[in-house]
């Protein structure tokens, strides 16, 4: 692989230049290359999209009461699950204010879209926050980041179970009580995750959420645990399946690298995630498999994703990652390959843990 060193070690900014760079492209060359209107949200566009969600989930939900059938609810828990999984994908593109320029529309849209699937707004949207301003950093990622040798050889067993053999579960858990060596609930202003000035904003998610839990409740009383069953916590399963699956596939891979300390910048961060493609998905989760694009431009919507990567791919040349694999080869390789990272170096990939076996 080629040497991706970046000498400017600039604070990060998605709109602002890092000088210096033996890289063969800068930040403003790949701005440059990808036409103006990509990154200019569209508000009938985006709520096309928010509104296509809702509707296919409402007929999903009316399909299944109305065969109320064992040999469909199979169907509808997956197709269900993955409408829930596009709807956090509209909830996103709020989060990062590229559903459109009204920051209170975003919110508004991005409650509508996240509160019912459990997920809160503003919480989640406060630590993604923090994921895309440190994408690639071994201490201050805060998604899917490696552990090192040495602490995945003292990992306690159940640890390594939960991490590394039903990662696909983990977003629950992550949500109360974050990413591993790291610690505070997305659901508590006091966390460490949130600034003072973002209490309110964090509780206000969080009220919200409760009264989500509320209704679910509620409804549990009127029509059964069967009724939640079979319309709420299966599909719900399938989309945290979705979401670890994804997010895990976005920066777990060996040949993508992770930096320490001065090493890391902003763009060298960026550019260390891989596109990938998700077949007759990519369009019903929004093509948030293309995913080079949106760590270096974040503020373009969805529906412009595809456009703006194939501006950018010219110029970045060998540094765009991409995976041709099917997505199950690309799950199998990432478990089997990536277990931790070295304890030294500025510039570091993936090891397997047959290394360990073999020393």
């Amino acid at each position: 692989m080629p040497s991706n060193i970046i000498t400017s070690n600039n604070p990060p900014g998605f709109e602002t230049s890092e000088d210096t760079t033996k890289l063969p492209f800068t930040l403003q060359d790949l701005k440059a290359a990808i036409p103006a209107e990509c990154f200019q949200p569209n508000v009938k566009k985006s709520l096309f999209y928010f509104f296509r969600d809702i509707l296919i989930i409402g007929l999903l939900y009316a399909v299944a009461s109305y065969l109320d059938s064992w040999l469909f609810f199979p169907i509808f828990w997956l197709m269900q699950g993955t409408m829930f999984w596009a709807l956090f994908v509209v909830g996103h593109d709020c989060g990062h204010q590229s559903f459109s320029k009204q920051k209170w529309l975003n919110d508004l849209i991005g409650h509508l879209s996240h509160t019912p699937i459990l997920v809160p707004y503003h919480g989640w949207r406060i630590s993604h926050r923090t994921h895309h301003k440190n994408t690639g950093h071994l201490d201050n990622d805060e998604s899917w980041y490696p552990v090192t040798e040495s602490q995945y050889k003292d990992m306690p067993l159940a640890q390594k179970i939960g991490r590394y053999y039903v990662f696909l579960l983990a977003y629950p858990v992550y949500l109360f009580k974050r990413s591993p060596n790291k610690e505070g609930s997305h659901f508590l202003p006091s966390s460490s995750l949130f600034k003072p000035s973002e209490k309110w904003d964090v509780i206000t998610s969080t009220v919200l959420l409760i009264g989500m839990v509320g209704l679910l409740g509620f409804l549990t009383y009127q029509w059964g645990w069967m009724w939640l069953l079979k319309y709420y916590a299966v599909p719900y399963l399938v989309f945290i399946v979705w979401l670890d699956l994804v997010t895990f596939l976005h920066h777990t891979e060996p040949e993508l690298p992770w930096y320490r300390g001065e090493d890391w910048t902003f763009l060298k961060g960026a550019i260390s995630s891989i596109d990938r493609d998700y077949g007759l998905v990519n369009h019903i989760h929004h093509d948030i498999g293309t995913h080079v694009a949106h760590h270096i431009f974040l503020n373009i919507p969805h529906y412009n994703l595809l456009k703006a990567t194939e501006a950018i791919k010219p110029v970045m040349g060998e540094y765009f990652h991409k995976s041709e694999e099917p997505i199950w080869k690309s799950v199998w390789n990432s478990c089997i390959s990536c277990h931790f990272v070295p304890d030294t170096g500025s510039k570091v990939y993936y090891t397997s843990n047959n290394k360990l076996a073999k020393d």
